[in-house]
């Protein structure tokens, strides 16, 4: 690809931000390199190598890493709005970040103490860049047990950050039984085949593209949580899905406040005001404003409820082996209710910006189009309607969302 991104200003060089408040800022930094050629970008569709090298520059992939190997030790709720930021330079990219946290994760999410120490001190002294190929969708990928290794085979319809990625998680089952094993391996291997057929309308830039894994050997001691070939499940096992729900509750709040200040500014600099309304300036007129006010109103609340959640969430990463399946329920239940919230104000105001820009807004060179075209893309990852009846059911029942790969 053409590096059209910003050069004049070298993110490498900078000193490591040393607070929550420099890396939120580092993030910010990020996004502007990110968005002043997010339309080219867009509409190129390339791989995103040098935006994930830009994430690497910054420091931003290891802000989740152990202090003493780097890493910036930061929690949750600061992670979720780094990946917010950068979503609202680029959702694509916000996207790739919001995954990469997850999978940095997996490890102390199922992992053994000592497979967590290793794996958390080689991506962060390393920067690895984490994919993942975990579509539960799809059949399971079959593993085939051979001794002092386990061999994956299958194929995934969507693998996120593939050909950008250093490693990869694969999950598969081991054949003729109902294990699942989870595993961190290279993605630079014949093994691993990414396509080129990620071919959406929006979220362009994710490399989501389908895998085939035809022979990806692991030894059992890199199987996550495996001792002995056996695993000991513990109910924070099951927070992958509550922690990546709430990555897509930022990224779409990213990109809905990217939507809102690239037309704020195109508003303030462009529009014109209707020629019968009686006002000099587009930015008097009262339907403006009125939709303004509006669209920031609902964002700022949503965002509150987001942050809100993430903050709640500190409890349960903070003592993994005390979380109990009641904390685990309320908390998806909240993460739910920020899930709904978030979708349908993303795309209320991404579709509403056209309302306030004015036809010429509608140009393709800007692609204002962009943000509702990746919110609407990646908001059916799952219905949202099903995160709505779980806030319904456990209000008017208690009843819990059970554990799944989408609850």
């Amino acid at each position: 690809m053409t590096d059209v991104l910003d050069s004049t200003i070298d993110i490498a060089a900078l000193p490591a931000p040393t607070t929550e408040a420099g890396w939120l800022e580092r993030a910010r930094l990020v996004r502007r390199v990110l968005e002043s050629d997010a339309a080219e970008r867009d509409r190129a569709g390339a791989t995103p190598y040098a935006e994930v090298a830009l994430l690497k520059d910054s420091g931003l992939v290891t802000v989740l890493g152990p202090p003493e190997h780097g890493g910036a030790g930061l929690e949750w709720p600061a992670a979720y709005r780094i990946v917010r930021e950068v979503a609202a330079g680029d959702g694509s990219i916000g996207q790739l970040l919001g995954y990469h946290y997850l999978w940095f994760w997996a490890a102390r999410l199922v992992g053994t103490p000592e497979q967590i120490a290793a794996v958390e001190e080689q991506a962060t002294v390393n920067r690895w860049f984490f994919g993942g190929a975990v579509n539960p969708r799809d059949a399971d990928v079959v593993i085939t047990d051979e001794g002092d290794s386990i061999v994956y085979r299958g194929r995934k319809s969507f693998s996120t950050g593939s050909k950008v990625s250093d490693v990869t998680v694969l999950e598969g089952v081991v054949e003729n039984t109902d294990t699942h094993v989870f595993a961190i391996v290279p993605s630079d291997q014949p093994a691993l085949q990414f396509h080129d057929d990620w071919d959406n309308i929006g979220q362009r830039l994710t490399e989501s593209g389908s895998v085939t894994i035809d022979g990806v050997r692991v030894p059992w001691t890199d199987a996550a949580g495996f001792r002995d070939k056996q695993f000991t499940p513990r109910v924070y096992n099951t927070l992958n899905v509550p922690v990546i729900q709430l990555v897509f509750v930022n990224f779409y709040l990213g990109i809905a406040r990217g939507a809102l200040d690239t037309a704020a500014e195109y508003t303030r600099t462009v529009t014109r005001p209707w020629l019968h309304g009686g006002h000099e300036r587009a930015v008097d007129e009262p339907y403006v404003l009125d939709t303004y006010g509006e669209l920031w109103s609902r964002l700022w609340a949503a965002e509150a409820l987001a942050d809100a959640v993430a903050v709640e969430s500190l409890t349960i990463h903070r003592d993994p082996d005390g979380v109990t399946q009641q904390a685990r329920g309320e908390h998806e239940v909240r993460v739910a209710a920020a899930k709904a919230q978030a979708t349908d104000v993303a795309l209320d105001v991404t579709a509403r910006i056209f309302e306030v820009v004015g036809a010429r807004g509608t140009t393709s060179s800007l692609a204002l189009d962009r943000f509702w075209r990746n919110v609407r893309t990646h908001s059916l990852h799952d219905p949202v309607a099903y995160k709505r009846r779980e806030v319904g059911a456990f209000t008017l029942t208690g009843e819990l969302p059970p554990p799944t790969w989408y609850s």
